[in-house]
């Protein structure tokens, strides 16, 4: 039966939470100022979303981000977005080429939300002493496509290895015939391809990422360290991409491995850290995804086991230098994703109402409370819930999508920000 947090947690809640003022990024921030208590000196804050697409959660976002960069000095933006693709728009976003080239540079890309963010880094970086970085750290168009990974690697090989040309391009050429704008449309293709191209593919990459390691010496003997290692890390993000859909397609058929999938949040952890090991000195980071990405604790579904999220293996890397804020809301409305393989991204966005917050759940939690907007502090309220013979216990589950996660919040997060609203953002056209 779910648990309900009695009243000693809604107290804990009403103790711990920071009140919000505003909504609008451009707003005064003074009200933002207690989550220096927060945060603390955390290297790296993600900000989550139980969905994508929810215009409360992109104001937010937004509004965290400037108030971030403006009052707590973090100088690189990262986001849930192709790390080979990432290279360009920080470019962009540190003044280089016309305000309208942000248009081409993200074409093809499913819109969730890095717009909006690029433009205010592109109108502070104008003026700003320190400019801000963006950084992305998902595989190629989040496993639409390998080509945006796949094609530098082999300009970078016509450089320095032009033997090893061909098994480029053999892998390019498999890659193009299911390459979509997103992972909704090139899985379902990459299951229709025949077993000897899955195959051929999955080999032509192991072929390419054991020579650059191999010879390594070779490499960076023709070129620089930096351009090495950046050809390295896109080819292991294709990799990474290419054994995805091998895990889609096994648990979609029933046969897939436990926690098969975790491997496209094991490379965007490996991203955010290589980004961040490369950083100058007090290099701190912004990071932007869905809550599933940013969450410490497991991934599961109906009890069984299905993936270990980014900020699991953050939180082991970088300890308490790691913050999740997840973002939720306690009712309102919310794009719910369906499959389609016949729309331009392979699904349509459907206006769905979110149910009353189950029991046990954080949302019911806020309710319960009587808190509007607001930043909970989880790291405070997990230690002072096991205070006393009657420690107050914690929420078991968190809005995801239309649906609840069932999942341990004081350990899955750090803080919540919940809203008492959301809406249905209409970027694709909603169902």
């Amino acid at each position: 039966m779910p648990t309900t947090p009695h009243a000693p947690f809604a107290d804990l809640l009403r103790a711990h939470t920071v009140p919000l003022t505003h909504l609008d990024p451009d707003a005064p921030l003074d009200d933002l100022e207690p989550l220096d208590i927060v945060i603390g000196d955390a290297r790296v804050v993600a900000i989550g979303e139980h969905s994508h697409f929810v215009r409360e959660f992109a104001l937010l976002r937004d509004r965290l981000l400037r108030y971030l960069v403006e009052r707590r000095g973090f100088t690189v933006l990262a986001f849930e977005y192709g790390f080979s693709e990432g290279f360009g728009l920080d470019a962009w976003a540190r003044g280089e080429g016309a305000d309208t080239d942000l248009a081409a540079l993200l074409a093809g890309a499913v819109p969730v939300g890095v717009e909006a963010p690029l433009r205010r880094l592109r109108r502070y970086n104008r003026t700003a002493a320190r400019p801000v970085g963006f950084a992305d750290v998902d595989v190629p168009a989040a496993g639409g496509s390998l080509l945006p990974a796949l094609s530098p690697v082999a300009d970078y090989l016509r450089r320095v290895d032009p033997e090893a040309v061909p098994e480029a391009e053999a892998a390019i050429r498999i890659a193009a015939s299911f390459a979509g704008d997103s992972g909704a449309v090139a899985a379902p293709a990459w299951a229709r391809l025949a077993t000897a191209e899955q195959d051929a593919l999955s080999a032509a990459l192991a072929r390419l990422l054991i020579r650059f390691r191999a010879v390594e010496p070779l490499y960076t003997s023709r070129g620089t360290r930096h351009d090495y290692d950046v050809a390295l890390r896109c080819l292991e993000g294709a990799c990474h991409a290419d054994y995805t859909f091998r895990a889609l397609a096994g648990l979609f058929a029933g046969k897939g491995l436990t926690a098969d999938t975790s491997a496209r949040d094991r490379y965007m952890a490996e991203s955010l850290l290589w980004h961040l090991e490369r950083g100058a000195p007090g290099t701190r980071v912004v990071l932007m995804a869905h809550n599933a990405h940013i969450q410490k604790a497991p991934i599961s579904f109906d009890g069984r086991l299905t993936g270990f999220p980014m900020g699991r293996h953050l939180r082991e890397a970088l300890g308490d230098d790691y913050f999740a804020l997840g973002l939720t809301s306690v009712t309102g409305h919310t794009p719910e994703m369906r499959r389609d393989e016949n729309a331009r991204f392979g699904f349509v966005l459907d206006t769905t109402p979110l149910g009353p917050p189950e029991p046990g759940g954080v949302e019911a939690a806020f309710a319960e409370a009587g808190l509007g907007p607001g930043v909970a502090d989880l790291r405070r309220i997990h230690a002072s819930a096991g205070e006393g013979a009657d420690p107050a216990p914690g929420p078991d589950r968190v809005r995801m999508q239309s649906t609840h996660l069932r999942t341990p919040v004081l350990e899955a997060f750090d803080g919540i920000l919940c809203t008492p609203e959301s809406t249905a953002a209409d970027v694709l056209g909603a169902g």
